[in-house]
């Protein structure tokens, strides 16, 4: 099994690019499901989950030709086989996005259940509930959601909770729905209108992606076209937290700072100074980091998805800070491995009360969840002597070349067997 080992210490200085975004790239690759024409998506980073999902599309009948520097063009003319079975939907949850598109398109799906998840429970009931109003027939059996429908109708649909790929799937299905859908307390993330947009240059008519209330009007059918990957936000979410915990000067390209208001303004408490443009933001820390609260609610505020690094950032940062999870009940997990580190952290419920000290010590430990990695990968980073980090391959399923990158900016990281 491979393993990250890290000389902590170092400061890091140098000019590296953002790749495309896992969570905007999985829902548009699905969105090749709704044409007999080709899609073709650039900048898709090269991922596990991305394998996942291309994979799970061919054993469908979709077919995939990569170009090469992120670049595939995805042809579904035949869909022989609306099934995604357990083995790929246990790896990967973005997997039930092909539901939606599924019975847009062929009226029938059978999708395994996504299960378990480590950082905690991600029901899929508002997904079923709004394909029901739809018109859909859905039964639940030996663990799999059936789903057939003669034609899906539009429908006003009100979330129960704030769901993304609940409003990706819907979003997708009523493209192709007789009549108007409209989908009322909808997430508001950046990938949700990455997503519109690419559906609208395929022929859909969707208005108000990037608000809570959608409204879709349906349309015969859907042609091909190009679409572009936004740039992650996490990803630069990551390394602009990893810059600000272990000082230095970095320069991200092919990025957008408009996509983590939050995070900025986070940091910027923290003591870094942030410059950016159209497509490039730079960060530069000369001074030890200030401890920042974080309260996680989804987009536009602060994201979960960042929590686990800054609590990093936070546990060699000056002062106490208070940070309190509202999205999933699992996600302090890292805590444990952090406190193996020596990191000063007490759990109450859902919130971690952080106290910042001098220094971490390097030790051995291990990646639960995605970010919770990556929230490692920073503690080895600033912490004294070397850290071990084991089951990384929750790095792949969202990062890049991440020690590649960080090599490129100067960190003591490499990947072993």
């Amino acid at each position: 099994m491979q393993k990250l080992i890290i000389q902590g210490g170092l400061p890091l200085h140098g000019e590296i690019s953002i790749s495309g975004a896992k969570n905007a790239a999985l829902p548009l690759l699905c969105a090749a499901l709704l044409t007999e024409e080709s899609l073709k998506i650039s900048n898709v980073p090269a991922l596990q989950d991305i394998i996942t999902m291309v994979s799970l599309l061919k054993q469908m009948g979709v077919h995939e030709t990569e170009h090469g520097n992120g670049e595939m063009v995805l042809s579904a003319a035949a869909l022989t086989h609306p099934v995604a079975p357990y083995e790929m939907v246990k790896t990967m949850r973005a997997a039930i996005l092909v539901l939606g598109p599924l019975l847009a398109r062929a009226g029938e799906a059978e999708i395994s259940l996504p299960g378990g998840c480590a950082i905690g429970l991600r029901p899929v009931d508002q997904h079923i509930k709004g394909l029901q109003a739809m018109g859909a027939e859905i039964a639940i059996r030996h663990g799999y959601i059936h789903a057939v429908t003669k034609k899906l109708r539009g429908a006003r649909i009100v979330f129960d909770i704030v769901t993304v790929t609940g409003t990706e799937n819907l979003m997708m299905a009523a493209t192709l729905a007789e009549g108007t859908t409209i989908l009322e307390n909808a997430a508001r993330e950046p990938e949700i209108i990455d997503l519109a947009n690419c559906l609208n240059a395929m022929g859909a008519k969707i208005h108000g992606a990037g608000t809570d209330i959608i409204t879709i009007e349906g349309v015969s059918s859907l042609h091909g076209a190009e679409h572009t990957v936004m740039p992650d936000r996490i990803e630069t979410g990551t390394f602009l937290v990893a810059a600000t915990a272990a000082g230095g000067e970095i320069h991200l390209k092919n990025t957008d700072a408009h996509l983590l208001d939050a995070v900025l303004d986070k940091l910027t408490e923290a003591g870094a100074r942030i410059d950016s443009a159209a497509n490039w933001i730079k960060l530069t820390m000369q001074t030890k980091p200030k401890s920042v609260n974080i309260r996680t609610a989804p987009y536009p505020a602060f994201p979960t998805d960042m929590q686990a690094q800054f609590m990093s950032l936070n546990c060699i940062a000056d002062g106490t800070a208070i940070m309190t999870e509202t999205i999933f009940e699992n996600r302090l997990m890292h805590v444990q491995e952090l406190k193996r580190m020596n990191a000063n952290i007490e759990v109450e419920g859902n919130a971690a009360i952080v106290t910042g000290i001098a220094q971490l010590d390097g030790a051995n430990v291990m990646a639960t969840d995605l970010r919770a990695s990556a929230s490692l990968v920073i503690a080895g980073l600033v912490a004294q002597g070397e850290t071990v980090i084991d089951r990384i391959y929750h790095l792949d399923r969202g990062y890049e070349n991440i020690e590649g990158k960080l090599s490129a900016l100067g960190a003591q990281i490499q990947r072993i067997q």
